[in-house]
């Protein structure tokens, strides 16, 4: 850009009117600078256009003579006074030397103004054109802002989306763990009074077997008065009396097994059956004779390629332990007394289960659970 300087020489360059070593250097700047040569172009042509802008004139009506006049008066030898209204030739010589340079002073300052004036008017033309650009690269920069601003709207809306997504899913996952939960409620009360159904078959079974315990510590008790009444008595009273002594041995072996009562594994098994709900099982495992029996009650018969398989539940086998198969058949009524064995040593029964399955059994149940009881 051209400083105002450069601008003010430019304007008195254009008109002739630097001299000496100030125009010497201003030429040196012209030659090396393309957009000073273009100031000074416009300012010349400026000038140029001046005399067109002056209003046209007529000169007086009396000039022409006295101009004549003038002429004929040079063309005598004797050179009468000229009357007052004639133009003298040195009169008109001075006027008409005069008149060029006022002319031209005048057009000198009328071209210093107007080039002050064309300066002044591109000052505020530059000046207008770096507020409009200030203006654009505002209005850029707003305009990057508001993109940016959207941008992050955007991206805000984006990962609120996202985050809502993840709240939701969340939420449903959240949902179907309660559900889960309700469902391992409803069973595990389910189960709750299973066990409950069991330990009361317990009580009553143990209920059951204190009772003929009870009966059999009378009827030791009778035997050994009768041992006593028939001490005294003959070698046929003897002979009864080792009869008794045997009976009260044997039932003292009796009652030493009935005191492992406590010791055995009573559990009663469920229908899981449609077509006969009111199927049940009682199961009574012994584990120092590693034997039971299992009663059956109201359980339908199988066809003739069929058998009823019975499994033991015991943690220390990956799979459930073989109790043997068993069959019911029509005229029993669905009863059945099975004494089994595991084909395993058990230590510990957590639950028995009835399959049904092909005829002779399976190594590993196949077929549907018929009872269930832990």
């Amino acid at each position: 850009m051209i400083d105002e300087r450069h601008e003010e020489l430019a304007s008195l360059y254009a008109f002739d009117l630097l001299e000496g070593a100030e125009r010497t250097q201003f030429e040196a700047e012209l030659a090396r600078n393309p957009q000073l040569q273009a100031v000074v172009q416009e300012l010349r042509a400026t000038a140029a256009s001046l005399a067109h802008t002056a209003p046209p004139r007529q000169p007086p009506g009396a000039l022409k003579q006295r101009v004549l006049a003038s002429i004929a008066a040079t063309s005598t030898d004797t050179v009468p006074a000229a009357p007052d209204n004639i133009i003298r030739p040195v009169e008109f010589r001075r006027r008409s030397t005069f008149l060029p340079w006022a002319i031209a002073a005048c057009l000198a300052l009328s071209a210093v103004w107007l080039g002050q004036r064309y300066v002044t008017v591109r000052n505020e033309v530059a000046t207008l054109e770096s507020q409009k650009s200030l203006v654009e690269i505002s209005a850029q920069m707003t305009q990057q802002q508001l993109e940016a601003e959207r941008i992050l709207t955007r991206r805000r809306m984006e990962d609120n989306g996202k985050e809502i997504a993840s709240v939701s899913a969340q939420l449903a996952q959240a949902t179907t763990q309660l559900n889960e939960a309700r469902s391992q409620t409803a069973d595990n009360a389910r189960l709750l009074a299973e066990a409950r159904n069991q330990l009361a078959d317990r009580e009553r079974l143990l209920a059951d077997a204190r009772t003929r315990l009870n009966e059999r510590d009378q009827q030791l008790a009778t035997l050994t008065q009768r041992v006593d009444a028939l001490a005294g008595a003959s070698a046929d009273i003897g002979r009864q009396l080792g009869e008794a002594k045997q009976q009260v041995a044997k039932l003292s072996d009796e009652l030493k097994q009935q005191g492992n009562l406590a010791d055995l594994k009573i559990t009663a098994l469920a229908s899981l059956l449609k077509n006969s709900p009111q199927a049940q099982a009682i199961a009574v495992w012994d584990p120092r004779k590693q034997e039971g029996i299992l009663n059956v009650k109201d359980l339908p018969a199988l066809a003739a390629n069929e058998d009823y398989q019975l499994w033991v539940v015991d943690p220390q086998y990956p799979i459930p332990v073989d109790g043997g198969v068993f069959r019911v058949e029509t005229a029993s009524t669905g009863t059945v007394s099975y004494k089994f064995k595991a084909n395993l040593p058990v230590a510990a029964i957590n639950a028995f289960a009835v399959t049904r399955e092909r005829k002779g059994g399976v190594p590993k149940a196949e077929g549907p659970f018929v009872l269930l009881g832990k």
